[in-house]
């Protein structure tokens, strides 16, 4: 066998592992299915060892009202959502972003920036529950996963080209055009993970006993919020998060499913 041949022989044996992985792994709740080559104990494992480092680095909040808020809403929250090696940590970084995160293994932090959003203690359970439903559907394993099938697939093709063309301009301008492709299916994948954990969040905080109909509410205030602030506007076809409108009529049309987990 030439070694020029080699390359696609390998990523093509890869690419046949990935897809026979498919077929063994669904997303809880969503029965998406799904591939992702790290196991939960590693993520978990990542995700301890990042909380820790983000601990030392950023400062935490000692604000009485907003860390109340938290403990309760996590400690609502952590009953319901399927967390394996689940170590829950609930803390409140002073930040003015309106941001939030959650890791493998159960830590999550929030920004103080949030609370002028949520509005509520519901709005604080859609967020929290939004960002715990990344971790429970495992989608940070599953786009380092969906990277390598996208390196392994861009450099077999482009070992490909190679064998097809003399020109080393024509190779290399291929390879950017998958490389770019790529590009644009991984946020494509992105955008669909965001949907997925907006839908799963409303699950879980029906479940935790808070109306899940406010996680509609909760992204019509961040839209608000980001046409006041000037921000977003670019190609929806470059974002990893879909735009507002999106998903918020995605989260309208899921609310039935929601409601009827919803117990006051």
């Amino acid at each position: 066998m030439r070694k020029s041949f080699l390359p696609l022989v390998s990523a093509c044996v890869i690419l046949i592992a990935i897809v026979t992985f498919v077929a063994c792994t669904n997303v809880p709740d969503s029965g998406r299915k799904q591939f992702n080559l790290l196991s939960p104990g590693k993520e978990a494992a990542l995700g301890f060892s990042e909380f820790e480092k983000i601990k030392k680095q950023r400062p935490i909040s000692r604000d009485p009202q907003y860390n109340a808020m938290l403990q309760r809403v996590g400690a609502r929250l952590s009953k319901v959502m399927p967390v394996p090696n689940a170590e829950w940590e609930f803390l409140v970084f002073e930040d003015d972003s309106p941001n939030a995160f959650a890791l493998p293994g159960g830590k999550v932090g929030v920004h103080t920036g949030i609370f002028k959003i949520t509005g509520n203690e519901a709005g604080l359970a859609s967020v929290v529950g939004h960002e715990v439903a990344h971790v429970v559907a495992r989608h940070s394993g599953e786009r380092v996963s969906q990277g390598v099938v996208s390196a392994v697939a861009v450099a077999g093709a482009s070992e490909l080209i190679g064998r097809k063309t003399d020109s080393r301009g024509a190779q290399v301008a291929g390879t950017t055009a998958l490389g770019g492709i790529a590009m644009l299916q991984n946020r494509a994948f992105s955008r669909q993970q965001e949907l997925e954990a907006d839908q799963l969040g409303a699950l879980y905080m029906a479940r935790a006993g808070y109306d899940p109909r406010e996680s509609v509410e909760l992204w019509k205030r961040f839209a608000a919020y980001k046409d006041q602030a000037g921000q977003g506007g670019g190609p929806a076809i470059l974002s990893t998060h879909p735009v507002d409108e999106v998903r918020i009529r995605a989260l309208e049309q899921f609310m039935p499913r929601a409601l009827q987990e919803y117990r006051r």
